[in-house]
C-alpha cells in the first residue's frame, strides 16, 4: 500500500479561503480537491501490511504539544517561471512544523524511511502537468495574502490509493498532541 504521514487542513476557514483561491488564480492547472488539503511530514511510498504496523508501533510512541499555525501568501516550486506546483506557505508555526516533521523521521528511520528533500512547509493547492510559462505576475497579486490559522493537534498515518479521477486518501492511525 502506499502511505505517508500528515498533518491535515481542516478549518472551514482556511478551506474556503483556498477554495476561493483556486477559483481565482487564473492559470491551466488542476486544483487539489480541498478534501485532500495536508502537509505530507514524511513520505513512505509502497509498504507491506507488517511494515505498517511496524510503522503504527513506531508513531504511537510521538509526544508532541498541539501549536497553531498561519497560511499566508503563495508561490511555486520549483519557480513561478516553470511551475509544478503552486503552494500556500506558512507564517507562524513553520518551526514547530518542521520539528514533527524532524521527530517522524527519526522515529521511522531505523525501519528504513528517509525524506529525500528537506521538508519546507506548504500546502499544495495545484500540480501542474503542462507546461502554461511564467505565473509570477499571477502569482504576485497572492504574494502577501492571509488564509487563516488552525491548531495543529494530531498527525495522520495515511494510505493513498491514485485513481484516474486523482488520489482517495484514508487514515491508518491518528496520533493526537499530548497536550
Amino acid at each position: 500500500m502506499r502511505t505517508f504521514v500528515a498533518v491535515e487542513i481542516t478549518d472551514q476557514g482556511i478551506l474556503s479561503s483556498i477554495k476561493n483561491l483556486q477559483s481565482n488564480l487564473r492559470i491551466e492547472a488542476k486544483p487539489v480537491e480541498l478534501q485532500n488539503m495536508h502537509f505530507t511530514l514524511l513520505f513512505l511510498g509502497e509498504i507491506s501490511e507488517d511494515m505498517a504496523q511496524r510503522v503504527q508501533n513506531e508513531l504511537k510512541t510521538i509526544q508532541f504539544d498541539s501549536f497553531d499555525i498561519s497560511f499566508e501568501g503563495v508561490g511555486a516550486f520549483p519557480k513561478p517561471k516553470f511551475p509544478r506546483v503552486v503552494w500556500i506557505g506558512v507564517k507562524n508555526g513553520a518551526n514547530q512544523l518542521m520539528e514533527l516533521a524532524k521527530i517522524v523521521e527519526e522515529k521511522l528511520s531505523p525501519l528504513g524511511f528517509k525524506s529525500d528533500k528537506e521538508f519546507k512547509p506548504h500546502i499544495t493547492t495545484f500540480r501542474l502537468k503542462n507546461k502554461i510559462g511564467d505565473i509570477t505576475d499571477e502569482l504576485s497579486k497572492y504574494s502577501n495574502e492571509k488564509f487563516g490559522s488552525q491548531k495543529i493537534s494530531e498527525i495522520k498515518f495515511k494510505k493513498s490509493v491514485l485513481t484516474p479521477s486523482g488520489p482517495i486518501y484514508s487514515d491508518l492511525q491518528v496520533v493526537k498532541a499530548t497536550r
